[in-house]
């Protein structure tokens, strides 16, 4: 199986604009992103997707390989289905790019799901620390059946009423696709739920499309607000 990266990158985030060039230790948080799944040695290709020029004049500056997509995208997975259209693969993962610290086994252990033929989309999920991550909105919950397809994504904690941390699953936002499966979700309109959440696996849930999520141990860092950025400094100088 071939197996690609697609990054999608955009400044015009609107609880952090312009922080995907904003600078980590010198390095912008996108040049990082992508050097990290460079570096993995997971993927045959790696490539940047954004319609800011600004973005894909940095990843060329590292000598990296880019899709010039339209400005506007309803999500980050369209923007990548539009690269897909155009590059030749089995098996695409959308990395976020706000996520520069990638978890070699996690991405592993979500391309490896595919080796099962019925399994067209998939995710990554992990454990909660404490109710006050349950409770932010910005940590997104996911429920599952018994076969870990998912079912629901949410902002709320779900499930409602579960008085236990490991009742709640924490989705972490990498999702992986057969390339059909990719481009098919991308012609598809937004669903209610997908609008009501604002997250965009709701759209392959409520068009019958199933998602394995994958558990794992290890939680990520995106890089949302300003806050989260802080502590992205402290985690890199921790482990650099």
């Amino acid at each position: 199986m071939k197996t690609i990266a697609l990054i999608p990158a955009r400044l015009e985030s609107e609880r952090f604009p312009n922080k995907l060039i904003k600078k980590l230790d010198g390095v912008p948080i996108i040049v990082r992103t992508y050097l990290a799944a460079l570096n993995s040695k997971l993927f045959d290709q790696v490539y940047v997707v954004s319609g800011n020029d600004e973005i894909i004049d940095l990843i060329k500056s590292k000598n990296g390989l880019t899709f010039k997509s339209r400005k506007i995208h309803q999500s980050g997975t369209d923007r990548i289905a539009e690269a897909a259209k155009e590059i030749d693969h089995d098996i695409v993962v959308n990395l976020q790019g706000d996520e520069p610290f990638i978890n070699i086994d996690a991405i592993d252990s979500l391309i490896a799901s595919f080796e099962d033929n019925s399994v067209k989309m998939a995710s990554l999920m992990t454990s909660f620390n404490s109710f006050d991550e349950i409770k932010n909105p910005n940590n997104v919950k996911v429920t599952v059946d018994k076969n870990n397809n998912a079912i629901f994504f949410s902002r709320s904690p779900i499930p409602e009423g579960e008085d236990e941390i490991k009742k709640f699953n924490r989705h972490i936002g990498v999702y992986a696709f057969r390339k059909n499966t990719l481009i098919n979700f991308s012609s598809l309109n937004r669903s209610k739920n997908e609008i009501s959440q604002n997250l965009e696996g709701n759209r392959a849930i409520d068009n019958l499309i199933p998602i394995k999520m994958i558990k794992i141990d290890f939680h990520g860092i995106s890089i949302d607000t300003e806050k989260d950025f802080i502590e992205a400094e402290k985690y890199l100088s921790k482990n650099a």
